[in-house]
């Protein structure tokens, strides 16, 4: 079974940015699509960004220009690169595998099999 970790949450300022790890436990990592999302509080669990095994590439239209998603299968680790950070990012971030290709449906939550623990993401001066 997949297992996912994420890190590299923290405290950010307006402006700044965050990087943040999703490792994997298995090296058959490379076959499976991964999204990350983000839950703030009092709101639904929404879609942030997404990477295919053929490292196709989509986001929400929050952050694109701004997030950007990529991956190291090699090292079993998909990293989401957060400049330029807003309050409005300030979130809990999961990173979630999917075995099946669903670029365009990417967002929903319920296409994924295996989540991590989520990581803390704040934006404040």
């Amino acid at each position: 079974q997949l297992q996912l970790v994420e890190s590299g949450g923290g405290l950010a300022q307006p402006g700044g940015s965050l990087r943040l790890s999703c490792v994997a436990s298995e090296f058959t990592f490379k076959y499976y699509n991964i999204g990350w999302f983000r839950q703030a509080a009092g709101k639904d669990r929404e879609g942030v960004a997404y990477i295919d095994e053929n490292r196709s590439t989509m986001y929400t239209n929050s952050v694109k220009g701004r997030f950007t998603i990529s991956r190291d299968n090699g090292d079993h680790t998909v990293y989401l690169q957060m400049n330029n950070l807003k309050s409005e990012d300030t979130a809990v971030y999961y990173c979630a595998a999917t075995g099946a290709d669903y670029l365009n449906l990417w967002y929903k939550e319920e296409l994924y099999e295996y989540w991590g623990q989520g990581t803390q993401v704040t934006v404040a001066s």
